[in-house]
């Protein structure tokens, strides 16, 4: 198969050759290295890769993925990192408009009452940069004989891969890891691995987030060696019983490899003290259940008091040898909409405390470190933040379990936001909105509520999936909502922009949810025997002298019960250190800095905290109103 650069002018090619979705949990060859945390079954490709950029994609090294292209004038890059941070292209800052709004005219395709694509929409664009990533690698002993993927955790926006002048296959969807299966073409010795990132395809359309609009290899790249048996995904469903006192525990698993049938699968739960509860061994097989576990008496998850039981799932070979160890942990906790309307976490009222996140680092965008998550996490704690929505993609693996360890709610939100396909200078004008009803985009926002959910069904700190951000409403995203409850009930699904469409939300969304609403305006409608719950998905506003008034809000929590609190915007500031050259000092710059037009300019700084990390005056105000419930 040879890869098509016109893929990127049509939003039903999204994925080719890509990997199914599947859950986040890591595998280690022995229990060693278990302990170690560190798996000899994963080789990290960050780092140093050669590197050619490309102002269009007429422009592009065309057979650049060949084993004897001469790559002599190539650049070095880092990865994970942004391609316009290391020097190449525009930086640039939008909030709700397309970066070519005012520009070019360009609309999604398969709407406007066309059937058809448009020719060259992307792939023949003067506004679509290129990348051309070039990375040789020679596998280590532990990688011989075992099938061999690639993933990618982050990649903005269209992916091509090659392997030793192979085709591997296609992807989109930045903010979810995309995997391949590189065993058919690897070769002994060093391995010659392409990758082609566009900065833009038909997914820009449905990746219109108000953020800084970045490029490339942004998230960690690893090999992966897979053992003879393998587990690919891991399903774990622990369910609170019995007055919230007890509970059972369901695991099933999915497996591949060669020795799949001989292998005998033996899980272990301890508790957090490592006292074993229970073991169960089954014979190996593509699909395994194991039978259910019952607890008599299980301690539940809760910020308050965020207690986690840990799984281990070992792959046995017919001889007894270990093939693979998984580890996992996991949470009770109960999540309820009931009858008078009101959300239970643990039979408890549930109140939100929140922020929006966005990934951010002042030096390196949205291509963070652990030490800024974990900072990210100290600073929720240290200010009675209880809650985190992942404004407005999934964020790094790591973050989920973060949350999980530290008692953070979060609500877990798909890579979605359409804004500029219907808001337009601040007026609704909806006529070529996507996905909105049109059958040619289900699939792709399918996929991504499938990705969402299937990397992360697994984490306890997940109340709500959100279905994606400001994208008006539509049958598209009532079908995502339908893949939630068909696959989790377990969970709420939260939806804010189906407030533009009141017909549909018998369908999306189990709360009320608005962005700024006022707080009389809140009382108005909890006075007038709502159908929902009310959430606050944005509001404050956190942008120069603002969250006074937090006290109107806050009271309302004491008079509505069906009133759950909110997730203030946002987090963190986006802006970027520059040296200046006239003061000699390093500065912060937001939107607009960069000679960005156009742009929407210092609306990129409304966080609570500077993009450096250091807390805004506005944060003490959220910790006291915030400590009160």
């Amino acid at each position: 198969m040879q890869a098509a650069l016109n893929w990127l002018d049509d939003p039903e090619v999204f994925r080719v050759n890509q990997l199914p979705a599947h859950s986040d949990h890591h595998f280690y060859q022995t229990t060693t290295e278990l302990k170690q945390q560190q798996s000899s079954l994963v080789q990290s490709l960050n780092g140093a890769w050669r590197f050619n950029f490309a102002k269009t994609p007429a422009k592009r090294p065309i057979d650049f993925y060949q084993p004897d292209f001469d790559a002599t004038d190539f650049d070095t890059i880092q990865v994970p990192g942004h391609i316009e941070l290391a020097g190449y292209g525009q930086i640039n800052y939008i909030n709700t408009l397309y970066p070519w709004d005012g520009q070019i005219y360009r609309r999604p395709p398969y709407t406007l009452n066309s059937d058809s694509l448009v020719d060259g929409l992307f792939s023949d664009a003067d506004d679509n940069t290129v990348g051309s990533y070039l990375k040789d690698f020679d596998l280590p002993d532990s990688f011989q004989n075992k099938r061999t993927i690639i993933q990618f955790q982050g990649v903005e926006e269209a992916l091509y891969v090659w392997l030793n002048g192979h085709f591997v296959g296609y992807a989109e969807d930045s903010f979810t890891p995309s995997e391949f299966d590189l065993t058919p073409y690897l070769q002994a010795g060093t391995n010659h691995l392409a990758v082609r990132v566009y900065k833009r395809s038909t997914a820009a359309f449905i990746e219109d987030q108000d953020m800084f609009r970045f490029s490339g290899i942004f998230r960690d790249v690893n090999l992966l060696a897979l053992p003879a048996a393998h587990v690919d995904d891991l399903d774990i469903r622990p369910v609170v019983t019995n007055n919230y006192q007890s509970g059972v525990l369901n695991v099933s698993a999915k497996l591949s490899g060669d020795a799949t049938d001989s292998a005998t699968i033996k899980l272990t739960v301890t508790d957090a003290n490592g006292q074993t509860l229970a073991t169960q061994t089954q014979a190996g097989q593509e699909n395994v259940t194991f039978d259910t576990l019952h607890f008599d008496q299980v301690a539940l998850w809760s910020p308050k008091q965020p207690t986690l039981y840990h799984l281990t799932i070992e792959t046995l070979a017919a001889d007894g040898q270990l093939l693979e160890i998984v580890p996992y942990e996991f949470g009770f906790r109960s999540v309820e909409l009931r009858d008078d309307k009101v959300i239970y976490v643990n039979n408890e009222r549930l109140v939100i405390n929140g922020v929006n996140r966005h990934e951010w680092n002042a030096k390196t965008g949205r291509a963070i470190t652990m030490a800024d998550m974990q900072a990210d996490i100290q600073t929720m704690l240290d200010n009675n933040i209880n809650a985190d929505r992942t404004c407005h993609y999934p964020d790094q693996l790591p973050w989920y379990t973060l949350c999980d360890e530290a008692g953070i709610y979060l609500m877990a939100e798909n890579n979605l936001e359409s804004h500029g396909s219907w808001q337009k200078m601040g007026a609704i004008e909806p006529s070529y909105n996507v996905p909105g009803d049109n059958p040619h985009w289900l699939a792709a926002v399918i996929d991504r509520a499938r990705s969402n959910y299937e990397w992360f069904k697994n984490h306890v700190s997940i109340i709500f999936w959100s279905l994606g951000n400001e994208s008006y409403a539509g049958e598209d995203i009532a079908k995502m909502q339908e893949f939630y409850k068909e696959h989790d009930d377990s969970r709420l699904v939260h939806y804010e922009g189906v407030v533009h469409t009141p017909e549909l939300k018998d369908r999306i969304s189990d709360v009320e949810s608005r962005m700024y609403e006022k707080p009389d305006q809140i009382a108005a409608y909890l006075d007038d025997h709502p159908a929902k719950p009310f959430l606050n998905c944005e509001y404050m506003h956190d942008m120069g002298n603002s969250l006074g008034g937090m006290s109107s809000y806050n009271d309302l929590i004491d008079r509505y019960p069906m009133y759950q609190g909110g997730f203030i915007w946002d987090f963190i500031d986006q802006a970027l250190w520059v040296h200046d050259s006239i003061t000699d000092q390093d500065v912060l710059r937001y939107g607009g800095d960069f000679d960005d037009r156009h742009s929407d300019y210092e609306f990129s700084g409304d966080g609570l905290m500077f993009a450096d990390r250091t807390p805004k005056p506005a944060m003490q105000e959220v910790k006291y109103y915030y400590g009160l419930h």
